[in-house]
């Protein structure tokens, strides 16, 4: 169902948030992301459950569209965890890496599998 995906990818969005805006900002110095950082990778979240949720209650033919939108985004987003941990390079710690690869590989999973039933519902509105 593809009305599950967007609810699981917005409350991804929303554990995502709240992890970087309360808990990573709370550990900073454990983290070594600047604060700034954290609410800029914060604030993306939220926009994507905002999406997320629109899309969950939206009843459309145009779901797949949707959902590879929300997949490019995820993807984009991974892009840019990597490029401002990397201008943090020389304050960012290895719990901060972990943190950063383990989101990564985990939006990035999602993404993929969204893809792939995107592909599978534009092809059955065909």
């Amino acid at each position: 169902n593809p009305k599950k995906v967007f609810q699981l990818d917005g409350l991804g969005a929303m554990v995502s948030a709240v992890l970087l805006e309360v808990v990573l900002v709370k550990w900073e110095s454990v983290f070594g992301i600047p604060i700034s950082t954290l609410y800029v990778l914060a604030a993306i979240p939220c926009l994507f459950a905002v999406y997320d949720f629109y899309c969950y209650l939206k009843v459309d033919k145009k779901l797949g569209v949707l959902m590879k939108v929300i997949a490019v985004v995820n993807l984009l987003y991974c892009a840019l965890s990597i490029v401002l941990a990397l201008s943090n390079l020389d304050t960012i710690t290895i719990f901060g890496w972990a943190y950063i690869i383990g989101e990564l590989i985990l939006v990035t999973a999602i993404a993929l599998f969204e893809l792939t039933v995107s592909k599978r519902l534009m092809k059955a509105n065909a």
